[in-house]
């Protein structure tokens, strides 16, 4: 249970604070001065150990609220105490946003989306502005995963219109994002494509296919992307245009020529072509009950339309 400190929105984040990239590198060591012998001792050092130890299971040095937490999850894997400790270093402050962020997550990974969702809302107020659009990601998977598909295609709608408008970028063209661990550079017509897939995945689980269909081929316009077109196919299939599903799935899996298809876009064939096979396989069910209604009535007496041999 968490209070809720709506009523001080206005009263800045505690006890924490990041010095920028200049202070940091004004203080930092020269590495290159350092004498060899120096630079082996420091390698062999205990202190030297517990980096490294720090760099291969990403987490953070230190012994605050907030490294506790990161240790329990990342090295003790218990996400129940992980969850207990993220609480513990955002009351006391320390990293409020990677604090929030990370319990978040924590949290789907129990099945706790709801709970999440309402402890973003109340506490966000306490990060930086520059955390906000991440935390926005956060959400929109939260809700993905909690069934509030409503509230998601609201997030969604409101991140595209600000990228749209300039503002998530800041006019730049491009960006740096975390992709599974990784920094990496995304420009905006790939981050506009990206949230183009979601909104459209989105109404296509609301049962939306015609709308889903405009977010899908609006992303693609961007750039090509196999998941994108598979799921399109799945519109395709939800309103009957069998036709126009199989050939897109056809240029999906010929992108791939002789070798194995691509691990990031497998499942997705894999889930369209079963559908189609579930609804080719109904279609003949169907056509072959038509078909023997049409017999039935080919032999029914013309004259009583009774069936032959019946009274």
């Amino acid at each position: 249970m968490w209070s809720n400190n709506n009523n001080d929105k206005n009263s800045p984040a505690r006890g924490f604070w990041t010095p920028p990239a200049s202070w940091r590198s004004q203080h930092s060591p020269a590495v290159a001065k350092m004498p060899m012998s120096e630079r082996k001792e420091r390698v062999s050092s205990p202190s030297c150990k517990r980096d490294i130890f720090h760099v291969i299971h990403k987490v953070p040095s230190g012994d605050s609220p907030y490294v506790r937490a990161k240790h329990v999850q990342l090295i003790d894997k218990d996400p129940s105490k992980a969850v207990s400790l993220f609480w513990a270093a955002i009351n006391a402050g320390d990293r409020v946003d990677s604090a929030l962020k990370d319990m978040a997550v924590v949290m789907k990974q129990l099945d706790r989306a709801d709970e999440a969702i309402e402890a973003i809302k109340s506490f966000r107020h306490l990060c930086p502005y520059d955390s906000q659009e991440s935390i926005d990601n956060v959400l929109v998977e939260l809700y993905k995963r909690s069934g509030r598909i409503e509230e998601e295609i609201e997030m969604l709608q409101r991140k595209l219109k600000n990228i749209e408008e300039g503002i998530a970028f800041s006019g730049k063209k491009k960006k740096t994002a975390r992709s599974q661990g990784r920094k990496i550079q995304i420009t905006v017509e790939q981050e506009r494509s990206r949230i183009l897939g979601n909104l459209a995945w989105a109404y296509l689980q609301h049962c939306d296919y015609g709308l889903a269909e405009q977010y899908y081929r609006k992303g693609l316009s961007l750039e090509p992307d196999q998941n994108k077109q598979c799921n399109l196919a799945i519109c395709l299939m939800h309103m009957n245009r069998i036709p126009e599903a199989k050939s897109l799935l056809q240029n999906v899996k010929a992108s791939s020529g002789s070798k194995p298809m691509d691990d990031s876009y497998a499942k997705s064939f894999e889930r369209a072509c079963q559908i189609l096979t579930e609804l080719e396989s109904h279609l003949i069910v169907k056509q072959t009950k038509q078909d023997e209604k049409v017999h039935q009535r080919s032999v029914a007496s013309p004259t009583t339309g009774k069936f032959e041999g019946v009274c």
